[in-house]
């Protein structure tokens, strides 16, 4: 029975469709990445996210990833709005993938305190995008090279983009199933009090009735909303819904442009006849002719690395939100297993860090402005962040190893200085309570995968 099940799979998997959801998501996918390229650039944010910070908070194994000097930032930027464009055009396709993928790859492992779980996102499906021939009709590729026109593709050409979909609702649907969110409505309801003065609604959204119905609304319609969107008769009310939740969220809360990624990419869940009419419509606008009869390339039976490639993507996607369970203790307070796991809007931490250098020698102590060292978002990303606390000390023991201080009766050269920090946090509206103990030298920590057991305990 498993047998017959597993070659059912890979029969459904592998066998032949029509092309036209894969080049409608291609042209959809490039226009988003341009849109989102050139909004960047035009909100200043490579001025402040990565040429103005004096340091960055690197991944951990990928702290040699550097920023480029000065305005040569802006050079990533331009060369994502250009791949962009030719995505969406189908122009040197798989190159322009290829370079997308690697320069916002690139700008996102720069610093974590910028870290957006839609970020994630798109690096993931643009090297998706990289692997799938979504070129093959209606591209400039396939004006210039006619022999690569085909009406259809290999199913899991289309399978993988609709899972990757799926686990990112899914698994924010699971990721909702706490007591903060179902029994406190938090931090939604801590969120929603912001919103008083809006005209009409803003009664309503100080309710506490409403914080409850947005919270449960939003885990039932993460948990579900694919399979609605999976079966023919239910998609259309899906798809309103996708519409009406994301509008929702984009209103009420900044998350950027993730709503509208959400929105246009599950079209990728319409039906072969809903793709093939919008691209028929768009062949007819830009008078798209085809002089050359075209063939059906019949598709060849995938090769064994291929079959093994999918299944080892399709794992690391599911076991990598799953590893917090490796943890102990309570995953807001500790943050360990917290990002690239699609948790979304699950939180509201606050917190207040004062860091000390110590010189050891004389016990000599120096109070941190963190302001003289980081922007305003990367202070506030780090005072609730273990790893980012951990880092910022080694950047201080760097930077004040050598110094040399001095005042009127004598001066001091600091070597090998102990770095401290007191660190109180407030986890979804709860009273601040204390993170991190100043009895630490953070200078002596490691920083690696393991559990960090000098964090304070949850108090709940």
């Amino acid at each position: 029975m498993i047998k017959n099940i597993s070659l059912s799979v890979k029969a459904g998997f592998f066998k032949q469709t029509a092309i036209a959801p894969l080049i409608m998501f291609r042209i959809i996918f490039g226009a988003m990445l341009l849109f989102s390229s050139l909004r960047f650039i035009m909100k200043g944010w490579v001025e402040t996210q990565y040429i103005e910070p004096q340091f960055f908070f690197g991944y951990l194994g990928f702290e040699w990833v550097k920023p480029l000097q000065g305005n040569l930032m802006y050079i990533p930027f331009v060369i994502m709005a250009i791949a962009a464009l030719f995505i969406m055009l189908g122009l040197f396709y798989r190159v322009s993938t290829f370079i997308f993928f690697v320069c916002f790859t690139y700008v996102e492992l720069l610093d974590k305190s910028n870290y957006l779980n839609h970020y994630y996102f798109i690096s993931l499906m643009s090297f998706l995008m990289m692997l799938v021939p979504a070129h093959r009709d209606f591209s400039i590729d396939a004006k210039l090279f006619p022999k690569i026109r085909t009406k259809e593709t290999a199913s899991w050409h289309i399978g993988i983009l609709k899972f990757q979909l799926a686990v990112v609702y899914i698994f924010a649907g699971l990721a909702k199933l706490n007591a903060d969110w179902f029994f406190e409505a938090q931090p939604l309801r801590t969120w929603l009090q912001a919103h008083h003065n809006l005209p009409l609604v803003g009664g309503l959204l100080q309710e506490e009735i409403t914080a409850y119905f947005f919270s449960w609304f939003g885990c039932i319609y993460d948990l579900f909303i694919v399979f609605f969107l999976m079966y023919k008769r239910t998609r259309p009310f899906a798809y309103v819904a996708v519409i009406v939740f994301h509008i929702v969220t984009w209103l009420l809360f900044p998350i950027g442009v993730f709503p509208w990624v959400m929105i246009f990419s599950t079209t990728i869940f319409f039906g072969v006849k809903f793709h093939q009419q919008l691209l028929n419509g768009l062949k007819k606008l830009f008078k798209w002719t085809e002089k050359l009869p075209e063939t059906i390339k019949s598709i060849p039976s995938p090769k064994p690395f291929v079959k093994y490639g999918i299944i080892l993507f399709s794992a690391i996607q599911i076991l990598v939100p799953m590893r917090f369970l490796a943890y102990p203790g309570d995953l807001f307070w500790n943050e360990e297993g917290f990002r690239f796991s699609w948790r979304v809007m699950l939180m509201h931490k606050e917190g207040h860090a004062t860091f000390y250098v110590t010189d050891k020698a004389s016990g000599r102590t120096i109070e941190i402005n963190n302001t003289d060292y980081l922007t305003v978002r990367q202070e506030d990303q780090m005072m609730t962040q273990p790893d980012m606390i951990l880092q910022f000390a080694k950047i201080l023991k760097k930077e004040f190893d050598g110094k040399t201080f001095s005042n009127s009766e004598q001066s001091i050269t600091l070597r090998d200085p102990a770095v401290h920090a007191e660190v109180f946090v407030s986890l979804n509206g709860r009273p601040s309570q204390l993170f991190i103990d100043k009895k630490h030298d953070l200078t002596e920590l490691p920083y690696n995968l393991k559990h960090r057991n000098w964090i304070e305990t949850f108090e709940k």
